[in-house]
């Protein structure tokens, strides 16, 4: 193994350590702290996400529920290749489960997680090619004032922001209504997604 990768990625376990033994929301999680966040140095694919919500709370696995289901069907990925942190890293805007708001939806993610861990970790990951934005969270925070009025408005321009930067709608299934009025994104983005996901792993 190439001695600059083998640093890389003793350097980013140490920060992977770091997170998973974090509390620093500990007093807002009902469930309480279980970060969960997937990756390597080696990674090409980076999935930027929302926050785990109760079943990945319990699994510890990112992704592992409806919306993962439907998010693999987009990207024509196998559980093995999805799960493969060799070649794709999963980072949620927050690492625990927020808890629900009074309408029953998870609350928002919680604001201290990202800008204290993302960047620490990014640095230990320089193999990543494309990262998908996944949901109006991860959308606003990496594109900033690139992102457009709406989440609807920004995946509609999602050419502007190749090669760096795929932005999507999350793959929850309360937006399978937003998916039937929007065909555009099953007819041109996602044969796109396919292709370049495809070629990274």
């Amino acid at each position: 193994m190439d001695s600059g990768f083998s640093a890389e990625q003793a350097a980013l376990e140490r920060v992977l350590a770091e997170v998973r033994a974090c509390t620093l929301c500990a007093r807002h999680l009902p469930l309480g702290p279980r970060p969960v966040v997937r990756g390597s140095a080696s990674a090409r694919l980076l999935i930027v996400s929302q926050a785990p919500g109760t079943r990945v709370h319990m699994t510890g696995c990112s992704f592992n529920d409806r919306s993962g289901d439907r998010l693999r069907d987009w990207l024509r990925m196998s559980r093995a290749a999805f799960y493969d942190e060799r070649r794709v890293a999963i980072l949620g805007m927050a690492f625990c489960y927020p808890g629900v708001d009074a309408k029953g939806g998870d609350l928002a993610p919680r604001p201290e997680c990202a800008p204290r861990w993302h960047l620490r970790i990014l640095e230990h990951m320089p193999g990543l090619e494309l990262t998908l934005l996944v949901g109006s969270y991860a959308i606003q925070r990496y594109l900033h004032r690139r992102a457009k009025r709406s989440m609807t408005e920004t995946v509609q321009a999602w050419r502007d922001y190749l090669p760096k930067y795929l932005p999507l709608p999350h793959p929850s299934w309360r937006n399978t209504h937003w998916l039937q009025r929007n065909p555009w994104f099953a007819e041109e983005l996602l044969p796109e997604l396919r292709r370049r996901v495809r070629a990274l792993v």
